[in-house]
């Protein structure tokens, strides 16, 4: 076989779920086969896309046998849209893979000593548990396979929806999705239907012309609504359609709108105006009410952020005397949800927006002992700061994706505090840091959070004790 001819390896059976939502199987020549379209214990026929020395890339042309962990999906979507990879599989399973992926991770690339690890934390509700959508417009919708079988001509290739994977100027027109609560559905269809009967132009990210760019919609736990759209550039039918948003959905609490003509769509660098109701919305949690503003970090998942906040507050197990350091504190949620059980608080962010609210939510909720900077974490987080604010007794830490900067490691490992929480939206990196703060720390407890179920995203915290504290 030439090294890049494909070929069909057949009546493989599917053995594990992997990274990023791929499932895994052995070739006969003993390489891995990661797999985008099967779940573990399906039997199967793969094409493959890649090869490797060490494995294949492919997809399943034929199904042999069907596994037992899977269930009938319920969206019309899936399978073209990327946001519910695991939907074709039980939740049970889902929860197995997740808490197996993140023990794996720790294990194999931390290579770290680790307890027992708790039993995953599953979410009460599977579908329409997200806060927070983000939608684009296009004027070039993906077509799918019989669409482009059929050779039929399109009038219409005006989408409303989700961006393709691997095709940035393709939107995947939605009809219905399960990841938000009514009535973000009903929002989002009606916008698209009068956008089409007054002609308003959807934009095309190719030649970047149009007028209607993106759209955002939050709902909070307590029911407000904030609704966002982001426009390519002035035009008088801006106000046509906001008006009749703001007539069909009276409920809207907050209706906002901004003009963005530069090349990408993030609204962060974007002045954003409020056409109705408030700028803002708000949650709450434990009697604590949070300020979310169209620029705001907020757990996507209400409920399962509680669970997460309450399982970090437990880690930390204050006694009322500790000065915590809350590093990537975003809207300061953890900080103020821990501020009650320690003597003082101490917040960082980079977002200045993320900071005000963590500011004004702290003086609504007549938090006094919580104190916010704004500052790249390691820039900010030096020599100085630490002589001005103390040493902390606890840091928890929240970071991004990429997991902590390696100065901002290496400052925590200078300092030792007697205990770090750290939260993680991604265990491979998160291994990577404990793997560097192995050699004063000791991991103590690992609880992994779902999340995002029906995909393979998965949160994680783990406990952090010194060495000569507790071995």
């Amino acid at each position: 076989m030439s090294k890049n001819k494909h070929i069909t390896i057949e009546n493989v059976t599917v053995i594990d779920a992997g990274a990023k939502g791929k499932s895994i199987a052995k070739a006969p020549d003993g390489r891995v086969i990661f797999i985008s379209n099967a779940i573990p214990g399906d039997v199967v026929d793969v094409q493959t896309t890649k090869k490797k020395s060490a494995y294949y890339e492919g997809f399943v042309t034929k199904y042999h046998q069907l596994s037992e962990q899977r269930v009938t999906p319920v969206c019309s979507h899936f399978g073209y849209c990327g946001g519910c990879k695991w939907q074709d599989m039980n939740y049970q399973s889902q929860l197995f893979y997740k808490q197996k992926e993140v023990e794996n991770n720790l294990v194999r690339l931390g290579r770290i000593e680790i307890p027992a690890v708790m039993p995953i934390i599953g979410s009460d509700e599977t579908y329409y548990y997200r806060n927070k959508m983000e939608f684009s417009f296009s004027d070039m919708r993906w077509l799918t396979p019989d669409e482009i079988k059929k050779a039929d001509e399109i009038d219409n290739r005006n989408a409303l929806g989700f961006h393709i994977a691997g095709a940035w100027d393709k939107i995947l027109d939605i009809d219905k999705c399960y990841l938000q609560a009514d009535p973000s559905n009903a929002i989002r269809l009606e916008v698209k239907r009068f956008a089409l009967a007054n002609e308003m132009p959807f934009y095309s990210p190719r030649q970047q012309t149009g007028l209607l760019r993106t759209m955002m919609i939050r709902i909070s736990s307590i029911g407000q609504i904030m609704v966002v759209i982001q426009f390519f550039r002035n035009d008088p039918k801006i106000t046509l359609l906001l008006d009749h948003i703001a007539e069909t959905f009276p409920m809207i609490t907050s209706l906002q709108y901004c003009i963005n003509s530069k090349g990408n769509d993030a609204i962060y660098d974007q002045e954003l105006i409020c056409y109705k109701g408030t700028d803002c919305i708000y949650e709450e949690m434990e009697g604590l009410r949070f300020k979310i503003n169209a620029k705001s970090f907020y757990q996507t998942n209400s409920a399962q952020a509680y669970k997460l906040y309450q399982v970090a507050r437990n880690f930390a197990d204050l006694k009322g005397d500790e000065l915590v350091y809350d590093l990537y504190t975003g809207t300061g949620t953890i900080a103020q949800f821990v501020a009650k059980k320690a003597k003082k608080v101490i917040g960082v962010e980079a977002v200045p927006e993320a900071i005000a609210d963590a500011k004004d939510n702290a003086f609504a909720n007549g938090i006094e002992n919580v104190t916010f900077y704004v500052g790249d974490m390691k820039n900010i987080f030096n020599d100085t700061f630490i002589e001005e604010n103390g040493t902390p007794d606890v840091i928890i830490t929240d970071p991004p994706r990429d997991g902590m900067h390696k100065d901002v490691v290496a400052k925590i490992l200078q300092i030792a505090p007697k205990k770090i929480v750290y939260v993680s939206c991604n265990s491979a990196t998160q291994a990577r840091d404990l793997s560097l703060l192995d050699v004063t720390y000791k991991v103590t407890k690992v609880q992994p959070v779902d999340m995002f179920p029906q995909t393979y995203h998965v949160e994680n915290v783990v406990l952090l004790e010194k060495r000569n504290e507790k071995s």
